[in-house]
């Protein structure tokens, strides 16, 4: 009855299908597209989460290079299709319901344990124009799913760096150091800690987050994200 009720009053066209959208809890995505949402089962790094070519190769060359602070870092898809217009949607359109789901996303693919959630942070600058973060919207549902504590106040961002879509991996790396710290190291002291974001793509802001905590005194830290994007 409410959704035809929504329906009825707000009708909406699926973005992907251009079909009409009949589920208000995933609008404007349509039911038949958001089941099209699948979960990577591909090759991957085991440390990173990188999706990587051969089903040989167990880490990427990065973390061979420089092992990240974090136990490990998994995404639940790629950054394309619907996944990728529902990620966009609600990061660039405000449409925050769709938080919810793509949340449960998350939790129905499996989550580690931990008795914390930390969202990774947006500038102030940004927050003030977006006047939401996307990742800690994502973390409400998880720390709720997990029964932990969510923190949004100890990992903050000190810098407002360029955005890193178009940047290559050693101009992200440069771009984002030093642009995190952490305000309460009691709030984190040896905790098991999932870092939420959005989107990885090389992973330089998750690797310099996790750092920052780990330099803080954090415990183990898992990384979990909605998608994976390619990077150069």
């Amino acid at each position: 009855m409410l959704n035809k009720l929504v329906n009825l009053l707000f009708p909406e066209t699926c973005p992907v299908c251009q079909n009409p959208c009949l589920n208000h809890e995933t609008t404007p995505i349509c039911t038949d597209c958001w089941q099209s949402v699948r979960q990577y089962k591909g090759p991957l790094c085991q440390k990173c989460g990188a999706p990587l070519v051969s089903e040989i190769s167990i880490i990427c060359g990065e973390c061979l290079k420089q092992e990240p602070a974090f136990v490990y870092a998994r995404s639940f898809g790629l950054y394309d299709h619907t996944l990728r217009k529902g990620i966009n949607l609600l990061k660039y359109h405000g449409k925050k319901r769709l938080s919810r789901p793509l949340s449960a996303l998350l939790i129905k693919s499996g989550l580690p344990e931990a008795d914390t959630v930390v969202p990774v942070p947006l500038h102030h600058n940004r927050l003030r124009y977006r006047e939401f973060n996307q990742s800690a919207l994502i973390s409400k549902y998880i720390a709720v799913e997990m029964k932990s504590n969510l923190i949004l106040d100890c990992l903050v961002k000190v810098r407002d760096t360029l955005p890193q879509v178009g940047l290559r991996y050693k101009a992200r790396v440069k771009n984002i150091k030093g642009a995190f710290k952490v305000r309460n190291k009691d709030a984190i002291k040896d905790r098991k800690i999932i870092l939420v974001d959005d989107v990885v793509t090389t992973g330089a802001t998750i690797r310099e987050c996790s750092g920052t905590l780990k330099e803080a005194g954090a415990g183990e830290i898992y990384v979990i994200s909605l998608a994976h994007g390619m990077s150069d």
